[in-house]
């Protein structure tokens, strides 16, 4: 799978858009994240639960969690060029699909 890939993916969701978040590309619905890629595009990161992190790990070898607190609560790095197309699609789907159960932040507070 390819940046461009993921990319499109992401983008393939209903009131998604694309920013940028310290330098790279995000993908927010409502205002909320729900994937991101890293500044040299051979990652990804889907926000999941840690249960749903947990089933992605060990569905596809290409999925861990991010480090410290983030991975813990669920952030998901994907290996980009090992990732299994259908995984990604499903994991971004599954972020995609928490994010929109989260109402959205106001500016300014976190």
């Amino acid at each position: 799978m390819t940046a461009d890939e993921f990319r499109a993916i992401a983008l393939s969701f209903p009131e998604t858009e694309e920013r940028s978040h310290a330098n790279h590309p995000d993908f927010r619905v409502g205002g909320k994240i729900f994937a991101t890629l890293s500044n040299d595009l051979t990652k990804g990161m889907a926000s999941l639960t840690p249960e749903a992190q947990a089933d992605y790990m060990a569905m596809d070898a290409s999925f861990h969690p991010a480090a410290g607190a983030w991975g813990r609560k669920g952030s998901t790095m994907i290996t980009l060029g090992s990732a299994n197309p259908q995984a990604v699609r499903s994991a971004l789907a599954a972020a995609w699909e928490l994010r929109m159960q989260k109402p959205a932040r106001s500016k300014g507070t976190r």
